[in-house]
């Protein structure tokens, strides 16, 4: 008996088909540029081996991670292109948290976070001597230079404010305590990237998502390693311009009393009211000064 033929469209559509399947992946990202940071759900998949970890927990902190001050309000779907995780997933995080009072939704659909969630970090704030004896003593050398001073800790990728005096306002955002921004760009960043170890700073330059904010910001691991080595040497940063056009800012080290480098502290101007040497000359020995004050609280 005849073989039935197989009709032409047929054959040429599995024969698309089978080469789809033989061609490697192509990567969204070109060779040479860096790859995406994983996600939340890839982070704690990596970890669900872990007989004593808490995956759920895991989600709802990711959850509350993905809201910024750019994204105060998010969808299940933006969760869940955020986070990783799946829509079902988002939405059982995201109901949960409103249960507990730590976010709200005013339509069911869009989702924002609620006061409450502040005692998340409140309790770290707290235990922490710079954030809570330091304010008195960034006042009073914000009113010596009559610019905002600030405090502020290396997390991952970024900055995080723990303390801030604030007597001008210069950035188009309004920075306060538990503010993140980019390390790699900032002075205080600079600071605290800069005296990290050999292996800890290979490590943060490989992790960067460079971010040409302005004209002037270094994208390119290459250009920082030279920047964060006069950090190093000279005690200090100046970041002109690089973040935002118009802030200028500089920054020093603040040591515990066994000299290790835990946090820093910075001075923000305007770039048309102070230039880089008045910074040296006349900003420099204030912030040292109070960068020793504050080293006395960590005793």
């Amino acid at each position: 008996m005849p073989r039935p033929r197989t009709p032409k469209s047929t054959k040429r559509t599995k024969r698309a088909e089978g080469n789809n399947r033989a061609a490697p992946a192509q990567s969204q990202f070109p060779a040479n540029s860096p790859a995406a940071p994983p996600t939340p759900s890839a982070q704690i998949d990596a970890l669900t081996g872990d007989p004593d970890f808490m995956t759920s927990l895991a989600r709802g902190l990711a959850v509350i991670q993905a809201f910024s001050q750019k994204k105060r309000q998010l969808t299940i779907s933006q969760v869940s292109n955020k986070t990783g995780f799946s829509r079902a997933a988002a939405r059982r995080c995201l109901y949960t948290l409103a249960k507990l009072g730590f976010a709200g939704s005013d339509d069911n659909r869009h989702f924002f976070l609620q006061p409450r969630v502040l005692a998340l970090g409140h309790s770290y704030i707290s235990s922490m001597p710079l954030a809570t004896a330091a304010h008195p003593i960034l006042e009073r050398f914000s009113r010596m230079m009559h610019e905002s001073c600030s405090i502020a800790t290396l997390d991952g990728l970024d900055i995080v404010y723990v303390a801030r005096a604030n007597v001008t306002r210069i950035m188009a955002i309004d920075l306060g305590v538990g503010s993140r921004l980019p390390a790699f760009c900032t002075s205080m960043g600079r600071v605290l990237v800069a005296n990290l170890s050999p292996d800890e700073l290979e490590s943060f330059l490989a992790r960067i998502q460079f971010t040409r904010y302005t004209d002037r910001t270094i994208i390119t691991a290459d250009k920082l390693r030279p920047v964060l080595r006069t950090v190093l040497r000279n005690g200090y940063a100046i970041v002109d311009q690089e973040l935002e056009l118009g802030l200028r800012s500089m920054a020093v080290p603040i040591q515990s009393p066994s000299g290790r480098v835990v946090a820093a502290v910075n001075v923000g101007a305007h770039a048309q009211r102070v230039s880089n040497q008045e910074m040296l000359n006349n900003f420099l020995p204030h912030l040292r000064a109070a960068a020793q004050e504050l080293c006395m609280l960590l005793r």
